[in-house]
């Protein structure tokens, strides 16, 4: 069982081995333009304070909404300006979710990692096609997926001629409307060589709690993530916002942004100390 992968290159810095983690945020889906100005700009600043690799995320189009009647977003082609405003403004790399292979080319230029959601995580052809741009594909492991099932999403990456992968891990299922974060399943993975993402903001999630949204528990959220940090993980996922009760998508699990740097200041230490003295090459 490994504890630590071997590093790599990761946006002119390095990730795997003794190195600090990354961190991907944002707020969760598309609402304006203001919105993602302040949280980019905030969060940048914070990062850069912090010594933190920073990857800036937000959804143009949240497709798998518990309710047909939720705000999805604002589509592909505005999301892939606001995406492109943000990049050029900050000058950060960008995330977003993809659920159709169609809507790889489109935003192939803009987008510096695509993201598979947890439900597409076995969607063979939607990796492969988000692979072969040759940018990096961070796959949400499904509620659904053992923690060893993943090394077929590495070697689906791999055989579509792309060695920059990752898999965040975001909960299991445990019954109905309730999930756990099993914190076994890091070494698992990174059996297998995959850089790990920790997905603070899903991971609180109680699905369907809450009728027709998805409910949560935030304020769990800075217990799961210690946890994740003191097994090992290369990177950090936390949808983040200024008014996180009035969020127009998971308003029950987006994280504060006025309490981010405190957590993650806690969180650099814990991973400096567990990265240092406790886990193995």
């Amino acid at each position: 069982m490994y504890d630590l992968i071997e590093e790599r290159d990761f946006f002119g810095k390095k990730i795997g081995g003794r190195n600090p983690f990354f961190l991907i945020s944002g707020p969760c889906v598309m609402e304006n333009k203001e919105l993602l100005d302040r949280v980019c700009g905030e969060m940048k600043a914070i990062c850069d304070d912090l010594g933190i690799v920073y990857i800036f995320k937000s959804s143009f189009d949240k497709a798998n909404r518990s309710s047909i009647n939720s705000y999805r977003g604002p589509g592909l082609e505005e999301g892939r300006k606001l995406l492109d405003f943000i990049k050029n403004k900050y000058n950060v790399p960008v995330l977003t979710d993809i659920h159709e292979t169609i809507q790889v080319e489109p935003l192939k230029e803009t987008v510096d990692i695509f993201q598979i959601p947890a439900f597409l995580s076995r969607q063979t052809d939607l990796i492969a096609k988000a692979a072969e741009t040759g940018k990096w594909v961070n796959v949400k492991k499904g509620q659904f997926m053992a923690p060893d099932d993943t090394r077929h999403i590495k070697t689906k990456i791999q055989e579509s001629g792309s060695e920059k992968y990752m898999v965040t891990e975001r909960g299991a299922s445990f019954g109905y409307g309730n999930l756990v974060f099993d914190l076994r399943g890091i070494p698992m993975m990174h059996k297998h060589g995959i850089p790990i993402v920790f997905d603070a903001t899903h991971s609180a999630q109680l699905p369907g709690a809450a009728g027709n949204i998805t409910g949560g528990l935030r304020e769990f959220i800075p217990h799961m993530v210690r946890g994740a940090v003191s097994v090992g993980v290369e990177g950090l996922f936390m949808e983040v916002h200024p008014d996180p009760e009035k969020a127009l998508s998971d308003a029950t699990t987006q994280f504060p942004l006025a309490k981010v740097k405190n957590l993650l200041t806690q969180l650099l230490e814990l991973d400096r100390l567990v990265k240092t003295k406790f886990l193995e090459d």
